[in-house]
């Protein structure tokens, strides 16, 4: 059983607790209780105007792995509403939540066969909506996956469209004769290995899949494929959603005459094949652009709704640049620059994305996340850190200090390392059939540790589809709500300084000149950051001027500088002369205008005047 005693521990900065909400609304949902310091007043932290997700910060919830509430092993949607207090206590503005349509689930949802029903696994379409009335009762919005690349092949319209070469939906796939010799069209091939065309023995023709073979790409240069999905989008709307993150959406459109890729140059010789391309013919074609200003117009027509796409590209900073470029195409964009980083977070790993986007993206807002379902946690694929607070404390601060809408992923906030899941307990298609090579996308998805002396660390009353990591109970949220000096504290207090600050929610950002391993940058208001960043500042309760937060409306610049060592620095700036220190998780400190900053140690401050 889990434990029901709410738990109001101060923080170690000095802030208390946030006071007791209202349980879970909807109809009969689990509280919050026992997980986390409640939320306070429901008050909105993501603000009511059409660009609340500017600056923005969403928590992005795997819900097959967030809380199980049937028993079944698999958490589900009533298990997110019963936790919405714990994520609105973080100081979020959002969620995201990945897929729970109707799905086979041989991606675990990426897969949907029916786009407007929710799988039982996960709940129904009055869970869903319970969802979103009680996220906006707490002042979240909520954000959702729409997976419009590709569907399930058992999605009604495939199998009418494998039926003939003639009838109503022949065309809504890729569908592409053989070669003379039989084999596939072209040489394209499936993010997951092997051909992205598979034969099927109805129509005597090749299918195309970008990923799995039971993920069959819908073909939208026709019409009726196009007016579909934004019917689609339309129904999700409707039901009061904010907005969608867009699966693979440089993935859309395909070249009609299917010629060959061509190779990619100077590659190593363990590159998987997929790699081993420069992928001009198979995603990102310039048709893709109409389609997302029709899905824009869309969403404009909806007040205060969005869209964030998920792009993965040879190019990923200039295609996120052009998919955002401007009001007509879409609103933010996030990419794989950091997500796909492994080993040791250097200076230049850091900054050039942050100085290529400057040259890309000017007319563009970014997104960043350095953790997601999708890839290793940052907490180990930055590199391991023993002690486990370090590290991910580092991490936070940076991400939430980056200019651009910020991805936190669900444990992230704990200092979550990868998890280690034994070759017969994998559930990923690509790991099994990659493995050893990878370990595919089971390590970030295992069981969120909600109590560490509880069976399955409180996620599950049953054996949970993947196994809780062994290492993750010590970082439980109990654990840490108890520990005021924990990382799940210091995610709070990071965020907390976010949102009492302007300049780091709306603020550009400009690199100092500092000497490596140290790296720093000041964010701070223009003009029109001035005139709409009142609305993302802090709820009235942090608003309150105190020392860690230097007032809740605070328009000054704020200096942040970071060591991405495991030596002590010291480095002088004159940005930093006569600044103000503000109080933080983070261990470094300001001797006149010299850092001193210990190993993996960071500070922030608003300069003088």
């Amino acid at each position: 059983m889990r434990d029901d005693t709410p738990m109001t521990t101060p923080d170690h900065w000095g802030h208390p607790a946030p006071g007791p909400t209202p349980a879970g609304l909807g109809r009969d949902r689990p509280t919050d209780a026992g997980t986390g310091a409640p939320a306070g007043p429901l008050d909105a932290r993501a603000t009511p105007g059409r660009d609340w997700w500017k600056g923005a910060v969403i928590y992005h919830v795997y819900p097959r792995s967030f809380l199980d509430t049937n028993g079944d092993g698999i958490g589900d949607l009533a298990g997110i509403i019963g936790r919405l207090d714990y994520i609105a206590a973080l100081g979020v503005d959002g969620l995201w939540v990945s897929p729970f349509f109707r799905s086979p689930m041989r991606d675990f949802g990426y897969d949907v066969s029916d786009y407007r029903d929710v799988d039982p696994m996960f709940g129904t379409l009055e869970d869903a909506d319970a969802l979103i009335e009680a996220a906006h009762a707490r002042g979240l919005k909520l954000i959702i996956d729409l997976v419009l690349s590709h569907t399930s092949d058992r999605h009604a319209w495939f199998q009418e469209s494998r039926a003939s070469r003639t009838n109503a939906k022949a065309d809504w796939y890729v569908w592409a004769d053989p070669r003379a010799d039989g084999s596939p069209p072209n040489n394209w091939q499936s993010f997951f290995g092997g051909p992205a065309w598979t034969w099927d023995t109805r129509r005597h023709q090749y299918y195309l899949h970008n990923f799995l073979h039971e993920q069959p790409d819908l073909n939208l240069h026709s019409p009726e494929v196009q007016k579909e999905l934004l019917d689609v989008a339309r129904f999700w709307l409707e039901r009061g959603v904010d907005g969608f993150r867009l699966d693979v959406a440089n993935f859309y459109f395909h070249d009609p005459l299917l010629r060959d890729n061509p190779a990619a140059p100077d590659v190593p010789a363990d590159t998987r094949p997929y790699y081993r391309q420069r992928h001009i013919y198979d995603k990102s074609r310039p048709e893709n652009l109409a389609f997302l200003e029709r899905l824009r117009a869309l969403l404009d027509a909806y007040d205060g709704r969005m869209a964030v796409a998920e792009i993965e590209d040879d190019d990923p900073l200039a295609r996120t640049a052009e998919y955002t470029q401007g009001h007509t195409r879409l609103h933010t964009a996030y990419n794989f620059v950091y997500l796909g980083h492994g080993g040791a977070l250097d200076g230049r790993t850091l900054t050039q994305p942050l100085k290529d986007w400057r040259q890309h993206g000017a007319a563009s807002w970014p997104s960043w996340a350095f953790s997601n379902h999708d890839v290793p946690r940052v907490a180990s694929r930055f590199g391991a850190d023993p002690d486990q607070v370090v590290l991910p404390r580092l991490y936070l601060a940076i991400l939430l200090t980056l200019q651009g809408t910020v991805f936190l992923y669900q444990g992230e906030e704990l200092g979550l390392p990868q998890a280690d899941v034994p070759y017969e307990r994998l559930q990923d298609p690509e790991a099994i059939k990659s493995w050893p090579q990878t370990l595919g996308r089971d390590g970030a998805r295992t069981p969120m540790p909600w109590s560490a002396d509880a069976p399955h660390a409180g996620f599950s009353d049953a054996e949970p589809w993947l196994p809780v990591a062994p290492q993750h109970r010590a970082l439980a949220v109990d654990r840490q709500e108890a520990d005021a000096g924990s990382t799940l504290h210091a995610a709070r207090a990071l965020l907390r300084l976010r949102r009492a600050h302007p300049a780091l929610v709306r603020g550009r950002l400009d690199l100092l000149d500092l000497a490596a391993p140290v790296v720093g940058f000041v964010r701070s208001l223009d003009a029109e950051a001035t005139a709409d960043a009142a609305p993302h500042t802090a709820p009235p309760e942090a608003a309150t001027p105190d020392a860690a937060t230097g007032g809740g409306d605070d328009p000054r610049p704020v200096l942040a500088a970071f060591n991405l060592s495991d030596r002590p620095q010291s480095v002088a700036h004159p940005a930093f002369a006569g600044a103000t220190q503000l109080a933080t998780p983070l261990t470094g400190r300001l001797d006149g205008d010299t850092l001193m900053l210990p190993p993996w140690g960071g500070l922030l401050a608003v300069p003088a005047g």
